[in-house]
């Protein structure tokens, strides 16, 4: 299981070590000892709010962003842990009492579409419209 610090720190890192960035550089600019960013990157450390901001802002890189790509790492980690809970083999199912199936979640929730990709919603046929007037 993934740490929520773990992935940030990761994030971060990764950032700063893309843009050819020293920790001294990031944390003299973010106001944050080397020694506090430095554990924070490693995911040692749980980053407050500001801090995060304040890192964030030094390597000119959104929030959102870092939040939107932990949500992601952390979804991917947590589908590869329902898939390595799968269905016992043909012989053992047999033999072994009936359970419940395993709920996995959807590929969609936790999977990415490529960019090539093109999702095709076809227009609803008027036979299946419903007009509701609004009062």
């Amino acid at each position: 299981m993934t740490l929520l610090r773990e992935a940030i720190g990761e994030s971060l890192r990764r950032a700063r070590i893309a843009q050819g960035r020293t920790l001294r550089e990031v944390s003299s600019s973010a106001r944050v000892s080397l020694g506090y960013l430095s554990e924070v990157e490693r995911g040692r450390k749980e980053a407050s709010s500001e801090l995060l901001a304040a890192i964030c802002q030094a390597l000119d890189l959104p929030l959102s962003q870092v939040l939107s790509d932990v949500s992601s790492t952390m979804a991917e980690a947590d589908f590869a842990a329902a898939g390595a809970q799968r269905e016992p083999a043909a012989a053992d199912r047999a033999t072994a009492p009936a359970a419940e199936p395993a709920k996995v979640p959807a590929a969609s929730a936790f999977g990415r579409i490529a960019g090539e990709t093109r999702i095709v919603i076809p227009a609803p046929s008027a036979d299946k419209l419903v007009l509701v007037q609004a009062n």
